[in-house]
């Protein structure tokens, strides 16, 4: 899976889990802009990232987080935190 049709799908995974329909974004975002990176058209901004996590009242490493998950099927959530710790403590 592409990394922006990661990205979308991981999106719309914790927009859904959270009961928030793509109008509940009208203050961050258009529903067209969010319906293009949900389906993996387009890809976000740093600060859209931001911007979306905190609409969902999330952090932006949890959708991230989502996204590379969906990207490689090996991967775990274990795994992918001792990566990143190991990376930002070397």
């Amino acid at each position: 899976m592409q990394l922006k049709q990661a990205f979308g799908k991981a999106l719309r995974l914790m927009r859904k889990s959270r009961h928030l329909s793509q109008e509940d974004f009208g203050g961050q975002s258009s529903q067209t802009y969010l319906s293009q990176l949900e389906s993996g058209g387009k890809g976000p901004s740093l600060e859209m990232v931001h911007a979306l996590a905190s609409a969902m009242g999330v952090h932006p490493m949890s959708i991230l987080m989502q996204c590379y998950l969906l990207m490689d099927d090996a991967a775990t959530l274990d795994s992918i935190i001792d990566r990143v710790r190991d990376e930002i403590s070397e």
